[in-house]
């Protein structure tokens, strides 16, 4: 038998309710427990709320709206597929890092609001994320237009 041992409460003496025990069959994560197609399903569903949730970021809408030109473009400007899937790849990726930098900044600011140091690292290096994938992108692109009239 196990015994039990008192802790003392982290409110420094003040008497705690202990936390009501969870099931021990309840999952913590649903999805955790999910299979197959319904697992694919129910994460098609979560992946598409988080699009959503990113069009709501000015810089991310901007983006995809650039995306809608950019997508077609690249089939036009790629004179093979592997052309074409670098130049649209580079443009997906802006999109990629964008919902990523998104993503840390979010969870930095559920954290909390005050300054710190760490919580600026994190934002600022994500921030430079996007930027690099914007550097590839356009330097991608500049390089194929001038093959494309250029060379």
């Amino acid at each position: 038998m196990h015994e039990q041992v008192s802790t003392p409460s982290p409110s420094f003496g003040k008497p705690s309710a202990a936390p009501a025990d969870p099931t021990p069959d309840a999952p913590v994560n649903p999805q955790k427990d999910r299979k197959g197609l319904n697992r694919v399903w129910h994460a098609l569903g979560y992946s598409m709320a988080g699009l959503r949730a990113g069009w709501h970021e000015t810089a991310f809408r901007q983006e995809a709206l650039a995306s809608l030109v950019l997508l077609p473009a690249s089939v036009w400007l790629g004179r093979n597929w592997m052309e074409t899937a670098l130049l649209a790849g580079t443009v997906i990726l802006i999109l990629i890092v964008e919902l990523l930098n998104t993503g840390i900044e979010t969870a930095i600011d559920r954290i909390g609001p005050e300054w710190h140091d760490l919580s600026k690292r994190a934002k600022d290096m994500g921030s430079a994320a996007v930027l690099l994938s914007l550097f590839l992108c356009a330097s991608t692109w500049a390089m194929a237009l001038f093959q494309r009239f250029f060379g």
